[in-house]
């Protein structure tokens, strides 16, 4: 790369030379272990020398940390957001709001971004078990009946939580508060979803069980591409895809405010470097679930 940040012949000559290599590896049909991961890393150099398609912007920074393929599904499989009614706080980008005045946003309708102009935020995070040499490379948690499938969690960041301000007062809010939509999909194809929810995980109902810790559930459930979230403790179940009459005792949330994926910006954790601070509670990266994408806690 020059000074500008621009390919340099040289360089794109070693990123031809890199995917003319194993294209002829492949086509000779000799098997390789990490094939997947190669095909990842070829793609992302693909990107760093400008020459893949969908690697401007948005779609560029995913397809550096995940390869074109994954940063496809990551964007495909991004879920709306579906708000509390009343609820007036979105999820934004940490580096640029850490206090709720300016996460906060409008109590109706689209909406894309806070009254402060923070556009609403999700960061992501990829664990693929469906190549081992990449798994161990990362140190992820893909044994049993994780083996080949993908994992992709979007992660929402709101500057505060008031789980409880009504009843205790300060004593029952607190600063940072990290939630979770996580996907997994199956060699088959099938996705599946499930949304952080206090200590637990919701699939399309909740459970104060889980919700409290007392008793661990996956959670899983057929993913619908969305999100229902909560105001104050902003816990989450995984939403339908049309709304329609429930059950009597199902949760109803609903569908008076809403954040449509396509105005979702997307940050791949694994790119920030630099950017992750300190919190009042654990960050994604030090979650267990982080690495092992079966995990039923969320510490």
């Amino acid at each position: 790369m020059d000074e500008r940040g621009q390919a340099t012949p040289e360089w794109v000559a070693l990123v031809l030379l890199v995917a003319l290599a194993f294209t002829a590896v492949t086509a000779a049909g000799l098997p390789l272990p990490g094939t997947d991961l190669a095909r990842s890393i070829a793609s992302r150099l693909s990107c760093a020398a400008g020459l893949g398609d969908g690697c401007d912007g948005e779609r560029g920074a995913l397809a550096l940390a995940y390869g074109l393929e994954v940063a496809a599904l990551v964007t495909e499989h991004t879920p709306a957001l579906d708000y509390e009614d009343g609820m007036r706080a979105l999820p934004v980008d940490y580096r640029s709001c850490r206090e709720d005045a300016c996460a906060d946003g409008a109590e109706s309708g689209p909406v894309s971004e806070s009254l402060a102009g923070e556009p609403v935020t999700a960061f992501v995070h990829v664990v693929d078990c469906r190549d081992a040499a990449a798994a161990t490379l990362e140190d992820y948690e893909c044994t049993g009946d994780r083996a080949g499938r993908l994992y992709l969690q979007y992660w929402l960041y709101y500057p505060g939580s008031a789980t409880a301000r009504a009843v205790l007062g300060d004593a029952g809010a607190h600063p940072d508060d990290w939630e979770s939509f996580q996907l997994r999909i199956g060699p088959d194809g099938e996705v599946e979803a499930r949304a952080s929810s206090h200590h637990g995980y919701n699939g399309d109902s909740g459970d104060w069980l889980s919700d409290s810790g007392l008793v661990e559930k996956a959670g899983w459930t057929p993913s619908t591409g969305h999100y229902l979230v909560s105001g104050g403790s902003h816990a989450g179940r995984v939403g339908e895809r049309v709304p329609s009459a429930r059950p009597p005792g199902r949760f109803v949330m609903r569908t008076g405010r809403w954040t449509d994926p396509r105005a979702i910006t997307l940050v791949p954790i694994e790119a920030l470097a630099d950017g992750r601070l300190e919190f009042a509670v654990s960050p994604p990266w030090e979650k267990r679930v982080y690495r092992d994408p079966e995990h039923k806690g969320t510490d």
